[in-house]
């Protein structure tokens, strides 16, 4: 089961200096709209081809506009074996509502 983190528990986490590596896996025109800046690019379709550029016993949170994607994502990181893998509960839109209204929601 994937576990979830709330965007609440990702910033305290970034305001700690412990932010874990962070995978966006939205398309390249949604980065253009609004964006984390500590997050890396790895659209959903590259995933399959590129998953292994990543390392399976690190922390890592998988996010996208609203957590759907993102947590597709995740299941198919778990199932081949990563074993800190979690999924940004509402992504990008929950992070513009409650973190950081400047970011425009789309």
């Amino acid at each position: 089961m994937v576990a979830e983190v709330t965007v609440e528990e990702l910033k305290a986490l970034v305001d700690a200096g412990r932010t874990p590596r962070v995978i966006d896996v939205r398309e390249a025109h949604e980065l253009e709209i609004s964006s984390l800046p500590f997050a890396e690019h790895m659209p959903m379709g590259e995933v399959p081809a590129r998953f292994t550029e990543l390392d399976a016993a690190a922390p890592l949170v998988v996010m996208c506009r609203s957590g759907g994607r993102s947590m597709q994502v995740a299941r198919f990181l778990e199932a081949r074996g990563f074993r800190s893998v979690s999924n940004l509960t509402g992504g990008i839109l929950a992070w513009g509502e409650r973190i950081d209204p400047s970011l425009r929601p789309y």
